[in-house]
């Protein structure tokens, strides 16, 4: 059993700043690749950023690039999502997922938390 439990989400002005960290606790593995994902009203859950388990290799989608930073702490089993100059279209529930893998063009996770909501107005 894999428990990942997200903070950090708020509302917040454009331009502004959020941090949000996701602790991951019972059967998880360091190897594990952990991201973010994020679903807007009326629209799909999509990918916003992955962190492989060395720390240094990331991967974002483009619409957040130059603007998020992903990192991990191992030794905490957490990982972070800094994200900075939100917009608008920022808004979403964010989730935390453990166990990333990328195929056919996309990713997928085995394991995801409850949600965040990050609300960013005008």
């Amino acid at each position: 059993q894999v428990q990942l439990v997200e903070s950090g989400g708020g509302l917040v002005q454009a331009g502004g700043s959020l941090r949000l960290s996701c602790a991951a606790s019972g059967r998880t593995s360091s190897s594990w690749a952990m991201g973010w994902f994020r679903q807007a009203p009326g629209k799909e859950r999509e990918f916003v950023a992955v962190v492989r388990w060395g720390g240094g290799n990331t991967d974002y989608d483009d619409s957040v690039k130059g603007r998020f930073t992903i990192s991990r702490d191992n030794a905490k089993n957490t990982v972070y999502l800094q994200m900075n100059s939100l917009k608008p279209e920022d808004t979403a529930v964010y989730y935390c997922a453990a166990d990333l893998t990328y195929y056919t063009g996309s990713y997928s996770a085995r394991y995801w938390g409850q949600g965040t909501q990050v609300t960013v107005s005008s």
